[in-house]
């Protein structure tokens, strides 16, 4: 159970296609990404991906009126029934077809989704036990071509359908007596979004070409009537039918009813009719601009309309007022939600893998984050865990808050794509380098490239290293097989390494000494010494072309990844290997769809590209062109987990064997354009492209993990609490899954729970505290430290062990990010360190991970706390100012109104919001 790591979250990818929701609450927004769903809460400025996946990207999602769950169908139309409250999966269900859209009915007893030419409505799973979740109820008829959209009435007694066939089908839940079936024309392309009026039968709806089309019914939804029941024979021939159909076919008993495009007049007397209103037109003469997706909130009447020109706009309805427009992507917006209260509007445009919440009424963005529309290539973590920079081949630099999952930074300088990145020991500084022939320096205190280091020729660079003190960036060229080093300081070329026969792959100081690695596809290591004029210290053959190479964090040894699968350890000091390990059965390679040879054949050539050692040097982390990422134990040379990264089959490369499904006596499904003329376009790439298609033709990416990292955050139990890997999913992060994690300390018989809290009885704290740590169960450790008064804290922590002080840093450490107690564990911290501090110190470098953990969480409550209070701050001052001010107006006019003065003391107290003292008494504290 060392090894209990489980996916925590996604970052690098926001929105990749689909549709968007909000929450009931209206303050979160759940978006696809891939084959994923991620939950951004505006209010708390966090984003959380669900652990689930599914087999293919996600096509559609439709939640529940109570917000509890959530249906999500991918492309191949499988669908998960989830718990958005326990976050867990309670159902499969396959539709046997593409879902083009679902959603339920607002009393939540029912769902409707859109599926080829047909809409299928279902009974909704209760909050009870059910063996089956999706009991189809009835099928409904009617459009010649595919469905598109869904919209229920506000008491769910109908639902509206559009189609591609450019017509719009009111449908009945029940058997309603006066409701007749049939199509609503007026439009000239496929509809795109159809909406009922609130508590009305009246509808919009809008199709592709940019035209609204207003429908009027001469029937409230109260006059529609139920269909009396049939007579007794009847009753019987029905009975008899469906026996019959049961004895033929075990299955769920549903209802077919279908639709006419053109009733006869007699059958629409006495019946709801629809009349056309209005017509209107969102393009103006001789411009032409398509309508991709479109919401209506109904309580406000406003209608939101999103195009392919990246351009939305906001009426008001039925006048059809324009509101505003604006242009918020150079891409075509895919989705549009918004939220309960009408006053915040999500946009998706997957092109540029675009998220973005609009304040209309402000005319502000909530939200507005972008991922790396091309693949990450290179990732690095601050040395505090804080943050974490990615690279990618659209040349964009971006900075992630590990806490929150947001993008708060983006430098675009680069005009090609990032080949590496990497922070400075302060962590203040990130350095990336570039095929575009510079490596940059970007300071994160003014969020600026401050420093751009350039050859004397212009070059490919392929990799980049910063060494420990942060004064030399290092970096190697692709194409001129040198290594150019420049001063951080004035950014002058110190000096140029050659001696390398091929291009740079990899370069990594020593973390204890004065020397920098590289390792190159002429099959050498070279070792170079800073201290003696960059002089080759030693150079280390390999059997095969180097791909990557790593320092163990304390300097004793080096690990290079090379192109027959095999890593490789090595002393740097006597230049003797140690040990190798053989990966190319773990790596475990899937097939391509357009290879024309094996799985087994096609691993000959797949290598690890991606090495990193744990904080603690006993385990390394290796990936490379697979859907694996591997944990070796360095010194046993033995695999000690296989992660499987992906299971999307969406992307390339996933199975080891070809579906015999897809293969023809032509050959394979995939050589031939099928989808050529749709929407979607060809989806065959352009011949000896391996990381996407540059052309408007769309591609199948191929699964590989292009960076890996440890979190610097590293427990002493643990090789590391989390890490990362880009991969071409996105930023991948897993953590230790503490839920099912038992790592009992020290343990015998005489420890337990009831000796524990018999102790605290007792109030002899020390001794339950030392027992509870032997347990290692976080909530027992939480219950012993809080039932200490606060007079008595230094008492215990003198009394604590040496070795326990380390346990209850580590918990400390871990505390800080969830609990609200932060002064009475800032004292803990405080009397811990105080007391212990030169014991401590002298074992600094196996503590330093508990205690930049401990950094960050107290960093993180310090900044969070420092900006409350400087607002407050600003705000006292400014309430102060006004009062003395207006003190200085009834001086000169001692006539003044009492008015005012109250006045002048209900503006003094608005401003401070309520907050003021709480956060003044916190900034005492």
């Amino acid at each position: 159970m060392k090894f209990a790591y489980r996916f925590s979250n996604l970052l690098g990818t926001v929105y990749r296609r689909g549709n968007l929701n909000f929450t009931c609450d209206g303050n979160s927004v759940i978006s696809p990404v891939g084959n994923r769903v991620t939950v951004f809460d505006l209010k708390n400025n966090k984003s959380d991906t669900l652990p689930l996946a599914t087999r293919y990207n996600v096509k559609c999602v439709g939640l529940s009126p109570d917000g509890r769950l959530a249906i999500i169908v991918d492309e191949g139309g499988d669908a998960l029934l989830v718990s958005l409250v326990c976050r867990s999966v309670l159902h499969h269900f396959h539709f046997k077809g593409s879902v083009h859209s679902v959603s339920f009915s607002p009393d939540g007893r029912k769902f409707v989704v859109t599926k080829g030419n047909i809409a299928q409505m279902y009974h909704a799973p209760g909050k009870k036990r059910e063996f089956n979740a999706f009991v189809l109820d009835k099928t409904y008829f009617g459009p010649y071509d595919e469905t598109t959209c869904i919209d229920w009435t506000d008491d769910s007694r109908c639902f509206v359908v559009g189609s591609k066939d450019m017509s719009t089908w009111v449908f009945g839940a029940e058997r309603w007596d006066n409701l007749i079936y049939y199509a609503l024309g007026g439009h000239k392309d496929a509809i795109v979004a159809c909406f009922f009026e609130s508590n009305s039968l009246d509808l919009y709806s809008l199709s592709q070409d940019g035209v609204l089309c207003m429908w009027q019914c001469d029937t409230p939804p109260e006059g529609l009537r139920l269909k009396p029941p049939a007579g007794w024979k009847a009753d019987l021939l029905q009975r008899e039918e469906e026996e019959e159909e049961e004895e033929d076919q075990e299955g769920d008993r549903e209802t077919t009813i279908r639709g006419k495009a053109t009733p006869a007049e007699e059958e629409k007397t006495g019946k709801v009719k629809y009349s056309r209103l209005a017509k209107y037109f969102f393009n103006k003469e001789g411009d032409f601009n398509n309508l991709t997706a479109a919401a209506f909130h109904k309580k406000s009447h406003l209608l939101v309309t999103g195009f392919a020109s990246g351009i939305f706009h906001l009426h008001e309805l039925p006048e059809f007022n324009l509101i505003h427009s604006l242009s918020i992507s150079d891409q075509s917006i895919a989705s549009v939600a918004i939220n309960s209260s009408g006053d915040w509007i999500a946009f998706g445009c997957s092109g540029l893998g675009q998220l973005l919440v609009w304040e209309w009424q402000s005319e502000s963005y909530v939200l507005k984050q972008q991922g790396h529309f091309n693949s990450m290539v290179a990732l690095a973590y601050s040395p505090d865990g804080q943050y974490i920079v990615t690279g990618g081949d659209d040349g964009k630099v971006k900075v992630w808050n590990t806490l929150s999952g947001f993008c708060f930074v983006t430098f675009t300088e680069h005009s090609s794509g990032v080949t590496g990145v990497t922070f400075t020991a302060t962590g203040y500084v990130v350095v990336t380098s570039s095929m575009d022939g510079t490596v940059r320096a970007f300071d994160l205190h003014r969020y600026r490239n401050f420093r751009t280091f350039t050859s004397p020729r212009p070059t490919q660079f392929s990799c980049v290293a910063v060494d420990a003190s942060g004064e030399i960036v290092s970096a190697g060229a692709q194409d001129s097989f040198e290594i150019f080093v420049w001063s951080m300081q004035t950014g002058r070329l110190l000096d140029v390494l050659s001696g390398h026969e091929g291009p740079i792959s990899g370069l990594c100081f020593n973390p204890m000494k004065s020397v920098l690695a590289s390792a190159s596809w002429d099959k050498t290591v070279r070792l170079w010494d800073m201290f003696d004029s960059w002089r080759t210290k030693e150079t280390l053959a390999l059997t095969s072309d180097a791909l990557a190479v790593t320092f163990r964090p304390d300097g004793a040894e080096l690990a290079v990844a090379t192109l027959n699968s095999q890593i490789t350890f090595w002393d740097p000091e006597n230049a003797v290997q140690t040990g190798s390990i053989e990966g190319r059965h773990d790596l475990k390679t899937g097939r391509k769809e357009l290879d024309k040879i094996t799985a087994k054949h096609a691993a000959k050539g797949k290598a690890f590209t991606a090495l990193c050692y744990s904080a603690d040097g006993h385990s390394i982390l290796a990936g490379g062109m697979s859907k694996f990422v591997c944990i070796y134990h360095v010194r046993e040379q033995i695999l000690m987990k296989r992660f499987e990264i992906s299971c999307n089959l969406s992307l390339d490369a996933m199975e080891e064997f070809l579906n015999r499904r897809k293969m023809t006596e032509f050959g394979n499904l995939a050589l031939i354009d099928q989808d050529a003329g749709q929407e979607d376009g060809v989806a065959i790439p352009l011949p000896g492209v391996r990381k996407g298609d540059m052309s408007s033709r769309h591609f199948k990416p191929e699964i590989r993990v292009t960076s890996l990292r440890f979190s610097p955050t590293a427990l002493l139990n643990f090789p590391g609490r989390c890490w990362a890997a880009t991969t071409t999913e996105g930023l991948l992060i897993y953590s230790l899954d503490t839920r099912v994690l038992f790592d009992p300390f020290e343990l015998d018989t005489s420890v337990t729970p009831g000796r524990v809290r018999e102790a605290l009885r007792q109030q002899d704290f020390t001794r339950a505290i030392l027992m509870a740590l032997r347990l290692n169960e976080s909530k027992l450790v939480q219950e012993a430290l809080e039932a200490v008064p606060r007079g008595e804290i230094e008492v215990v922590t003198s009394s604590l062990p040496e070795l326990y002080v380390e346990k209850v840093l580590e918990f400390l450490a871990s505390s800080f990010e969830v609990s609200r107690h932060l002064e009475f564990y800032l004292l803990w911290t405080h009397k811990l360190l105080m007391l212990h501090g030169q014991k401590l110190k002298s074992r600094a470098g196996t503590l330093l991970p508990v205690i930049q953990f401990l950094q960050k969480s107290i960093q993180r409550h310090l900044d969070d706390l420092s900006k409350l209070c400087s607002w407050n701050h600003y705000n006292m001052q400014y309430a102060l100012a006004v009062s003395k001010q207006r003190g200085t107006k009834r001086s000169l006019d001692p006539l003044g109104s009492e008015e005012e003065a109250e006045a002048s003391e209900d503006d003094s107290l608005h401003l401070l919001g309520g907050g003021g003292r709480d956060s003044e008494e916190e900034m005492l504290a």
